[in-house]
């Protein structure tokens, strides 16, 4: 607890000595607003705004999450038959790692054109960008099982299913948490840039994405400071709520959890 305490504290600290340097870079080079704003300025347009930005974050958050719950689905199925099949996984795992190097930017006016513009756009985006990781490390996972493990799970008649389900799926377990924390970390990422092609998610609103061009166009570089923060809150959110899982699936049996709540107490 006292090192919890000690953590969110210097933590705190750090946020404060941040702010302070933000305001004194504004005062000693004169900086006007419309290139840098002072936080209290981005404080104030927020809550001004405050409806227009939290609709914005839900439909982002929306778009984010959904690509990446589809990009798990889809990622452990295809890691199960990459784990299945050595061949099927010399052939095809190559390409995971293909999908991975092309640039989001390169593909997304493609998805945009095939789809058209709308939430569901967006959302195959941030499936895109979130699908390699989880794929890559599943698989790990799922092949990198001990050899002895296998050969006594077969002495005592284990069907290939028993073994998938009581050995390969729990040790490949903390390698899919990798995966999905990398994710969640580039989901904002996908579902914003999804967003700068397809505009508008819903009529007549659009999610961080679509409202950071538009606050750009306008020069209202308060409301984009805020826009930017909430993105990056968002990311947070995804990221910590993934940690929070991998805790309460691991924490009792895997050292890696265990050490860490040794760590924190």
């Amino acid at each position: 607890m006292k090192k919890r305490l000690i953590f969110s504290g210097s933590a705190a600290l750090v946020f404060c000595c941040l702010l302070i340097f933000w305001r004194l870079l504004i005062l000693v080079f004169d900086i006007p607003s419309y290139l840098l704003p002072t936080p209290l300025a981005v404080v104030k347009v927020a809550i001004q705004r405050l409806p227009e930005l939290w609709a914005s974050l839900l439909i982002s958050a929306e778009a984010a999450l959904g690509g990446l719950v589809a990009s798990i689905v889809v990622g452990v199925l295809i890691a199960l038959i990459f784990a299945r099949s050595t061949w099927v996984r010399k052939m095809f795992f190559p390409y995971t790692i293909l999908l991975q190097t092309v640039p989001i930017l390169a593909v997304a006016p493609l998805i945009i054109i095939w789809i058209g513009p709308g939430l569901l756009a967006v959302g195959v985006v941030t499936f895109v960008i979130c699908l390699a990781p989880i794929i890559a490390n599943t698989t790990q996972g799922l092949v990198s099982v001990d050899e002895n493990l296998v050969q006594l799970f077969l002495m005592y008649n284990a069907s290939q299913g028993q073994i998938l389900a009581k050995l390969r799926l729990p040790h490949a377990l903390p390698y899919l948490f990798v995966g999905v924390r990398i994710s969640s970390g580039v989901a904002v990422i996908g579902a914003l840039t999804g967003e700068w092609f397809a505009g508008s998610g819903r009529a007549g609103q659009g999610g961080l994405g679509y409202s950071i061009l538009y606050a750009q166009a306008q020069l209202q570089t308060a409301y984009l400071f805020a826009l930017v923060i909430a993105a990056t809150l968002l990311g947070f959110t995804l990221f910590f709520t993934v940690m929070f899982f991998e805790w309460l699936a691991l924490h009792k049996w895997h050292e890696s959890a265990m050490n860490a709540d040794a760590t924190n107490g």
